[in-house]
């Protein structure tokens, strides 16, 4: 049997291993190891999303300890599965690996990618932070005044209980203290409750998207960070940030989702210089010449710009 080390964030990884090694036999998953997101590392995943074959569930490790455990494990391959990270913070990884003998590889993305029964429009990104989100909400606008029933499917946040994260459903505000949403969660859900859409998240995709196809006729992927879609998507958008209009060809894995995009806007030309804007677009344009291309403003709303008036900012 094969002894394996996922890398990841608590999202993707999870995902990965879900798609490609639940149910696999001759792969020992001996541990995930964790990056980016505080307070994971110190937890497992639970036996209740792992299956039969992990009754006690598969531990979690802090990045730090990758040596010790490629070593105590005797681990044969390391699988890196996080997102937001530059090329030579990939490749510092796999040195790290190859030294110790064991192979180092990426998933298999497509393997990753559930098929729906319903049609599929993903938002992605080159960075975090390009504007997904907004760029989602105002898919989500569109297809709602097209006469759609929409679901919103966003990229997991697992920062609780992951059993009991499994499939979330959030229907309304309310479903926020339900679930005991941290900050950063609710930052990113309440505008979609907000617009009155029906918005799902958890663990469990698979799960998740049998759920969601019984309300949906168009389900919308809504990235995080600069991850794959976790569903096939019948059309890719990528968002591009002209502030930082080179990422394209220095971040993993923003680069493949300009590459693989049916619809590329570049976003923020509110902010950003007409050179940075025509750099956003040369860069682009480059890595995937045959995708449609649009320009978008990402203007700063405050809902009651009264209290904060004549602020100062310390």
């Amino acid at each position: 049997m094969r002894n394996i080390l996922i890398m990841g964030a608590a999202g993707r990884d999870f995902h990965v291993f879900n798609c490609c090694y639940r149910e696999r036999t001759d792969v020992r998953v001996a541990a995930f190891t964790a990056a980016q997101i505080p307070h994971i590392d110190d937890r497992s995943y639970p036996a209740a999303l792992a299956g039969p074959h992990y009754p006690e569930g598969i531990p979690i490790h802090p990045e730090s300890e990758l040596e010790r455990l490629i070593e105590d494990e005797s681990v044969d391959g390391v699988v890196f599965a996080y997102s937001d990270v530059s090329l030579d913070y990939v490749a510092e990884r796999r040195r790290r690996v190859e030294a110790l003998g064991a192979d180092f590889s990426t998933f298999d993305v497509d393997a990753t990618m559930l098929a729906a029964s319903r049609p599929v429009i993903a938002v992605c990104a080159v960075r975090t932070g390009c504007g997904k989100s907004q760029t989602s909400r105002r898919v989500s606008e569109l297809l709602k005044e097209l006469g759609r029933r929409v679901v919103v499917i966003r990229h997991p946040m697992p920062y609780g209980d992951l059993a009991a994260q499994a499939v979330q459903r959030f229907g309304g505000l309310e479903d926020l203290d339900r679930y005991d949403c941290t900050i950063e969660e609710r930052e990113d859900y309440e505008h979609h409750l907000r617009a009155g859409n029906v918005l799902y998240a958890g663990v469990d995709y698979a799960a998740i998207l049998k759920q969601a196809e019984r309300e949906a006729d168009v389900i919308v992927w809504d990235g995080g960070n600069n991850d794959f879609p976790f569903f096939r998507p019948d059309l890719l958008i990528t968002v591009v940030d002209p502030h930082r209009a080179d990422h394209a060809l220095r971040y993993y894995p923003g680069g493949v989702n300009v590459r693989t995009a049916d619809v590329i806007v570049v976003n923020k030309v509110d902010t950003a210089s007409w050179e940075e804007v025509h750099r956003a677009h040369t860069v682009a344009s480059s890595l995937n010449p045959t995708a449609t291309y649009l320009e978008a403003a990402s203007p700063i709303t405050v809902e009651d710009g009264e209290r904060i008036r004549g602020k100062r900012v310390l």
